[in-house]
């Protein structure tokens, strides 16, 4: 799994804070990217952010539902 964030992003905070509880019940890895770091990244995403992605796909954007991502992670 991996979420795109931004430094300095209170929501991209949160959605971390999430994931790693998740992550931590479900025993999954995952990855923060920051957007910021490439430029395509940047281009596609601009302040969309974070966005999660599970297994390749778009799970979310701007906010991380715990129950939706413990269910794409089964």
């Amino acid at each position: 799994m991996v979420v795109l964030v931004r430094t300095g992003c209170h929501l991209c905070d949160d959605a971390q804070r999430i994931i790693a509880t998740v992550c931590q019940d479900t025993g999954d890895s995952w990855q923060a990217v920051d957007v910021d770091s490439d430029p395509e990244l940047r281009s596609a995403y601009t302040d969309h952010v974070p966005v999660t992605f599970v297994d390749g796909v778009q799970l979310s954007l701007w906010f991380v539902e715990a129950d939706a991502l413990r269910a794409a992670l089964t």
